[in-house]
């Protein structure tokens, strides 16, 4: 998994994700380790680091719109490109990761 130079579709803004996502079924995908999600994660999400999605993809949902979180967006994103790349209907990094989620105010629990 590598990402690409564009954002294209794939990514959002922390205020898209609250405002357009939050009410809607979806899942919030953390692709950040252990440790990091430990020391705080978003309370809805759900933990798969991203050295482990290839063999854990089979545990989501393709036709589920996939909000991905990371620390900083990086790894967020290419994860929504690989997800993309398998055929998957919505998947979208959230830009700035868990650091923009904290400066905006959101909720962390862990």
């Amino acid at each position: 998994m590598s990402a690409s130079s564009g954002s294209g579709d794939l990514e959002i803004s922390i205020e898209h994700y609250v405002r357009d996502w939050q009410a809607t079924p979806h899942v919030l995908l953390d692709v950040r380790e252990q440790d990091e999600w430990d020391a705080g994660h978003a309370g809805t999400a759900t933990l798969i680091p991203l050295g482990d999605l290839e063999s854990r993809v089979g545990e989501l949902d393709s036709a589920m719109p996939i909000a991905i979180i990371c620390r900083s967006g990086r790894r967020s994103f290419v994860a929504a490109e690989y997800l993309k790349s398998l055929g998957f209907v919505n998947p979208v990094s959230v830009a700035g990761g868990m650091i923009a989620w904290v400066q905006a105010g959101h909720p962390v629990v862990g």
